[in-house]
């Protein structure tokens, strides 16, 4: 018989997985962040020991539960990985925009403010941006009263204060 009419398993055909990407530049956080890694290293460790270990043959529903492990044990290494690699940030200066600020400015005659975070507890929705992105790298080093450049637009953005996120 041919070899192109012979099946040994789908697991030679399949794409390979990679392990998760890590963002370039310093994992910078603060102490909230390192908490929420910590806290997700944590649910992780204790969803891989619950789940169950595939060894030997494989029937087609064992297959789910292994694909579903290593998932989950690709993931646990990224948030390992993070969390070894995390920096804890000091505390931002009262008077000039940094890494774990709060910021209140006025842009487009709109009043808003935001928390400079790191990038794993960033959520725009709740006004925490990651300190790479573009409004908050327009931002930093910046104080009260300045007006900043942004999107192209000069003086687009009035700082009406700054200071450390409260805890």
């Amino acid at each position: 018989m041919s070899v192109a009419f012979r099946r040994e398993s789908d697991e030679e055909h399949k794409e390979p997985r990679f392990e998760l990407p890590l963002p370039a530049g310093p994992n910078l956080v603060t102490a909230h962040g390192l908490a929420l890694i910590e806290a997700r290293v944590a649910e992780l460790e204790a969803a891989a020991e619950a789940a169950p270990i595939v060894d030997g043959p494989i029937v087609e529903a064992d297959a789910d539960a292994k694909a579903a492990r290593e998932d989950a044990m690709r993931t646990l290494r990224y948030w390992r990985t993070r969390l070894s690699t995390a920096q804890l940030a000091p505390v931002a200066p009262a008077d000039r925009i940094a890494f774990g600020s709060r910021v209140a400015f006025r842009l487009k005659g709109k009043a808003r403010s935001i928390d400079i975070v790191g990038g794993d507890e960033a959520v725009p929705a709740e006004n925490r941006i990651a300190f790479f992105a573009p409004l908050a790298r327009a931002l930093i080093g910046a104080e009260a009263g300045e007006f900043v450049d942004f999107n192209g637009e000069s003086d687009a953005i009035e700082i009406l204060s700054t200071g450390p996120i409260p805890d």
